[in-house]
């Protein structure tokens, strides 16, 4: 059995070649949730939809995101009806009571469906509609998403972090707050982060499911350590369960070169050095990492080294095959490790 840590598309990309090492049967993919937001009434999981799709074999890989070949009809028209009756593009935010009101597992990053700012697809949206509509029928989000695998016929266990709502917020230098959507998605990564929040991980948890997933060993793949991995880090008992299972981390970077997104803007904007010895420092759980070969950053832990980039499935695979015996060789320092002293903790 193995678990997979995902956000945005580095640990998707890695799950291409997972399947050809541990069977997916005995694979558990724990999807951060920290970026859904509710956008016009019904909640989209970016992050969770990004592992459904490529299960389900129908992911838009040239975007890694949204359904191949889909239509945006009605994207289309809530922007044209918008311009045609003076109203402003989004992203609209609902006003302060409107937030805390409604579904609890959409708090704080609710937005108008008026010109909806981010472009969602027709089957796309139906796949929000259906899991709105079981969290609205009295499902947990784990059984929503868990319906919604059967329909695509996933063979991995995808498990939202939480049934309980966290949002992540971009504080930004000009001082405003920003939902990572409109960071990313509206904004483009443009605005300076002077700081990231994960607002209401203090009072939220990780579900049964998702604990039982990390008491087998846990691959992080090349995702974002800040608002893709960062979210499920700020869960009571998440990291702590961490340290008590081996753990090998894919570094996003080599040395202090990001292959891409924006992890390098995110890490220095929360006070972290951008690079893989950053990464490190940001995940003092992990046994081991996989590191690129021109990476130069040497770690105290032990590391794996190949080419690190992931364009296709073969890349994945030989990603996933260090991954491999990263873990293989935790296993074996553990079994070389001397007996704690009769009495110790």
């Amino acid at each position: 059995m193995v678990t997979f840590l995902a956000g945005g598309t580095g640990t998707p990309k890695l799950l291409d070649g997972a399947a050809r090492v541990w069977e997916p049967a005995e694979t558990a993919v724990v999807a951060n949730t920290g970026d859904d937001v509710e956008l016009g009434g019904h909640l989209v999981c970016p992050d969770v939809d990004t592992v459904l799709f490529a299960g389900g074999g129908v992911l838009d890989r040239e975007t890694w995101w949204g359904i191949d070949g889909d239509t945006t009809a009605t994207h289309a028209e809530l922007g044209r009806l918008a311009e045609a009756a003076g109203l402003e593009a989004g992203p609209r935010y609902l006003d302060a009571d409107a937030q805390t009101a409604g579904r609890e597992i959409a708090r704080w990053r609710r937005f108008s469906a008026v010109a909806e700012f981010m472009e969602i697809g027709d089957r796309d949206r139906a796949v929000h509609l259906t899991r709105t509509g079981l969290l609205d029928e009295g499902h947990t989000l784990t059984a929503a998403v868990r319906t919604l695998a059967d329909a695509f016929g996933l063979d991995v266990d995808l498990l939202p972090m939480s049934d309980n709502p966290v949002a992540t917020l971009v504080h930004t230098e000009a001082g405003e707050t920003l939902h990572f959507q409109e960071y990313w998605v509206a904004r483009r990564g443009e605005p300076a982060v002077a700081d990231v929040e994960f607002r209401g991980a203090d009072d939220a948890e990780p579900t049964d499911a998702v604990l039982a997933a990390l008491d087998d060993p846990v691959v992080i793949g090349p995702s974002n350590p800040v608002t893709s991995i960062g979210p499920m880090l700020a869960l009571p008992g998440f990291e702590r369960a961490l340290r008590e299972t081996p753990v090998v981390a894919v570094s996003p970077f080599v040395g202090d070169e990001v292959f891409s997104g924006p992890a390098a803007d995110l890490m220095a904007g929360v006070g972290r050095e951008p690079s893989t010895a950053g990464v490190a420092a940001a995940y003092p759980f992990a046994d081991a990492f996989v590191l690129d070969d021109a990476d130069p950053t040497e770690l105290d832990r032990h590391i794996e080294r190949t080419d690190t980039e992931i364009d296709d499935a073969d890349d994945a695979e030989r990603v996933a095959r260090a991954c491999e015996r990263a873990l293989a060789a935790v296993d074996d320092d553990a079994a070389d490790a001397p007996p704690p002293r009769e009495g110790a903790e």
